[in-house]
């Protein structure tokens, strides 16, 4: 995917992400780089799961990322020290 491909990725997957984990968002450029992340993150546990990656732009793709950035945002709130879960 193109650079363009991935940040609306990450924004969509960050986004909807971070709705699940605490119901505000982290603001746009933070969604967008946890989106990212998750979908990274979300690809390799999937291949490690034997699932399969993030491989397009597709809802199989955006499920996995969303996942990832699930796991990612719950990481990231539990190092800022965040208590609004």
């Amino acid at each position: 995917m193109g650079i363009l491909s991935w940040i609306i990725f990450g924004l969509i997957a960050g986004f909807i992400g971070s709705k699940l984990v605490n119901k505000e968002g982290q603001g746009m450029l933070m969604n967008i780089v946890l989106g990212i992340l998750g979908a990274v993150v979300g690809g390799y546990i999937a291949t490690l799961l034997g699932m399969g990656g993030v491989n397009g732009f597709n809802i199989y793709s955006l499920i996995i990322a969303i996942g990832g950035a699930v796991v990612v945002q719950v990481i990231y709130r539990a190092f800022t020290g965040s208590s609004r879960l």
